[in-house]
C-alpha cells in the first residue's frame, strides 16, 4: 500500500499553504495498492516533534471507517469516515503549526480487516487500540516544515 501528495515529497517540505502560516487546509494525499481484502482505512497526522522532552505526540488528524474505494484525498477535503479528536480539540485537519525548529509531521494510514466500532471524537489513542490485531497493510508519508 501507497501513500503519497503531488505537493511534497516523502521526507520532503510541506508548502506553507498546508500550515497555520497559509490556509492550514489539508494536502492533497493519493492512496494506491490497498488491499483487495480490507475492510477499511485509517488516517492519522501526528508530530512527535511538538512535546518530545515530555515525550508525547500532538495530534493533527484522526479519521476512521474511511472506505477502501478511496484513491484520493483531495487538498482541503476531508475524508469520508468517522473524525476523531486531535490535541486541539479539532475533528478536521489542523496544519503543521511548530513553534520552534524543522518538525516532521507524520501521515499513516492503516488498511484495516474490519470496521472499526468507535464513537466520533475518539482519539488516536483508543483508535490505536481498536485496529491492534486488524492491520493488514500500513503505508506512510513524513513531510517537514519549519516556520
Amino acid at each position: 500500500m501507497k501513500l503519497t501528495s503531488s505537493s511534497f515529497l516523502h521526507h520532503g517540505n510541506i508548502p506553507p499553504k498546508y500550515t497555520c502560516d497559509g490556509d492550514d487546509c489539508s494536502p492533497p494525499l493519493q492512496i494506491s495498492d490497498i488491499p483487495p481484502n480490507a475492510e477499511s482505512l485509517v488516517l492519522i497526522m501526528d508530530d512527535p516533534d511538538a512535546m518530545k522532552p515530555a515525550g508525547k505526540v500532538w495530534d493533527h488528524w484522526v479519521i476512521w471507517n474511511i472506505p477502501v474505494d478511496t484513491t484520493e484525498i483531495s487538498e482541503g477535503e476531508e475524508p469520508h469516515g468517522i473524525h476523531g479528536l486531535g490535541t486541539s480539540n479539532n475533528m478536521i485537519y489542523h496544519g503543521p503549526c511548530p513553534p520552534n525548529g524543522e518538525h516532521a509531521y507524520i501521515f499513516r494510514l492503516y488498511a484495516l480487516d474490519r470496521m472499526l466500532d468507535l464513537p466520533e471524537k475518539s482519539t488516536k489513542s483508543e483508535v490505536l487500540s481498536a485496529i491492534r490485531g486488524h492491520i493488514l497493510e500500513q503505508a506512510e508519508l513524513i513531510g517537514k516544515y519549519t516556520r
